[in-house]
């Protein structure tokens, strides 16, 4: 009696993980905010932001007129831009490319 031996085949399970894709947060300069506000609002909106991170942004946005705050994903983005707005800023969101 003999016994048979058997294969086993592996199958390759390389995957590629996709990343969600990202979006850019951006504050759009306006004559009607103090910039004391502005940068309060940033540091309240996105949670780590230190005074000088979001002075930086508010004076980019002053002179410039546009600056990016933060990049992440759209669920987040949405939710930092409905936040500026609700505090009477300026912003919109766009895709990452």
């Amino acid at each position: 009696m003999s016994l048979g031996t058997s294969t086993i085949k592996k199958e390759s399970t390389s995957t590629v993980r996709k990343h969600p894709p990202r979006y850019k947060v951006l504050l759009h300069n306006d004559d009607f905010n103090s910039m004391e506000h502005v940068v309060q609002t940033l540091m309240t909106t996105v949670g780590g932001m230190t005074q000088p991170q979001a002075v930086s942004i508010m004076m980019e946005a002053h002179t410039n007129g546009m600056a990016l705050v933060i990049t992440c994903a759209l669920e987040h983005a949405e939710f930092y831009c409905e936040t500026l707005r609700s505090h009477g800023l300026s912003s919109t969101i766009e895709p990452d490319d």
